[in-house]
This record gives structure tokens, sequence and C-alpha cells, in this order.
């Protein structure tokens, strides 16, 4: 049967995929927790569920096309913004059906998730997504803090506007000081970051490894260090990110 990915891209699937590759850690964990008969590999960066016991086909911008094509799955899952077309093209040049998923809100996520389960794999909505999307209803709180949302330093990066960590951070009434940034990952300089007025300085633990000792002596007093997982990732984790992020940006200002 055919179906149509987030893209549009026409998919040829199987009635029920039984092997998938997943080159997106948050989809991966959210198969090995859902579906784990089927997933049949995945990548380096794909660290939950802890123990995970799947082929690695390196990282999500490297994938080893050519093993992945070898191995023969019947779908291999991607991201628009984590993985490249590139590997896209080689991979449906080679015969492999791939499924492309788009993030770039929190409805988003929660639509990119249902569709993957329920059209893409042919399963029904895991109770996890249930409750995410329970957890994660109602309106947006008033806004009560400003914050700038690290992913890089040397040179550092920022979350700017259109981005799922923006979003979600909405839901606990922090606005994001770099939402008329321009791109949504604009490179900023030190001086102007640190000037920029915002309440807080969110300094995840991932893509760029932030830690007590590394990018917190910047920002003294506004530094917050969280989960990237509950930061950037869609899946089973969404069911505890807003408490989770709430505990860990508090006390706001």
């Amino acid at each position: 049967m055919t179906r149509f990915d987030d893209l549009g891209h026409s998919v040829a699937l199987s009635a029920a995929p039984r092997k998938v590759v997943s080159l997106v850690p948050s989809l991966t964990e959210a198969i090995a927790v859902t579906a784990p008969e089927i997933l049949a590999g995945a990548t380096r960066w794909c660290t939950h569920p802890p123990g995970l016991d799947v082929p690695r086909y390196r990282g999500t911008k490297n994938p080893d096309v050519r093993a992945i094509v070898a191995a023969r799955p019947d779908l291999v899952v991607l991201n628009k913004e984590e993985n490249r077309e590139l590997d896209h093209r080689r991979l449906t040049e080679a015969g492999i059906p791939v499924w492309v998923t788009v993030v770039e809100d929190v409805d988003g996520a929660l639509r990119a998730l249902r569709r993957l389960f329920t059209v893409a794999l042919n399963r029904t909505e895991p109770a996890w997504l249930t409750a995410a999307a329970a957890s994660l209803a109602g309106p947006l709180p008033p806004p009560r803090a400003s914050a700038a949302v690290c992913v890089w330093r040397d040179p550092w990066m920022v979350c700017g506007p259109g981005t799922f960590a923006t979003d979600l951070l909405r839901r606990l009434g922090i606005t994001n000081a770099y939402e008329d940034g321009g791109s949504r990952y604009p490179r900023v300089d030190l001086a102007e970051l640190k000037e920029r007025g915002a309440d807080l300085v969110i300094l995840p633990d991932e893509p760029y490894p932030f830690t007590e000792d590394d990018g917190p002596e910047e920002f003294p007093a506004r530094a917050r260090l969280v989960s990237g997982r509950h930061l950037t990732w869609y899946g089973p984790s969404l069911t505890e990110a807003l408490a989770t992020l709430g505990a860990a940006l508090r006390p706001m200002p």
C-alpha cells in the first residue's frame, strides 16, 4: 500500500512493517518503547531506552547507507531537520522505503508521532502518546520569564523562532528571547548574549554537552542546566517534559 509521509512523499509500505531502522534518537526511543520487536537499527546517538541492543548505523548526519541497504529493512525513519536529504535520496534510490517526519512545534510533534504509528507502522496510538497529548493540552500560561536557549558554544548558537524547544517552553510561561532571531538556530556573539536581557540562559546537555563546569560560569545566577532529552526530544519523554523542565527552571524571576 502507498502512504504519504510528512513531506508528502509517497512511501510504498507493507501492511505492517516488521523491520524498521530509525535514524532519529527521539523516534528510536518511541519505537523501542512501543514496538521493540520491529526496531532493527539505530544511530550511535540513540541513547534511549538505556540498554538498547540493536545494530548501529553511525550518526544522524553520516549514516552507513550501504549497511542499511544491505540489511533490507521494511522502513527507515528520518526527520527533516535531523537527517540529510542526500541520505534520503540514496536510500530511496536503493529501493528502501523511507518515512520523513517534520517537527517544528509541539502540536506538529504530536501529529508526526501519531501519523508515524497509525499510518506508517499501521498500529494503534500508543498510550504514552495519548498521555503526552493530554499533558500538553490546554491554554498557554501567561509569560513569566524570558530565556535564551543555547545549543552550542564556540561559536555560541541559540534556538530561534519556529523550533520545538521554543514552543515547549511557552507551555511553562517562558518566552524565547531570540524568537525574532531570523534563522531557527542563529549564531550569536557572547557579549550580545550576555547583554540580551533574558531572565534565564538555558543550557541543555545536548547537542552541546553543557555541564556545571562548562557554560554556567558565563551567566552567573541566570544559567539553568536542563535535560536535552526533555527539551528537544519528541517521544515518551513528552509525558514528563513539563514537570521535569519546570523543576529545573525554578526559581523563576
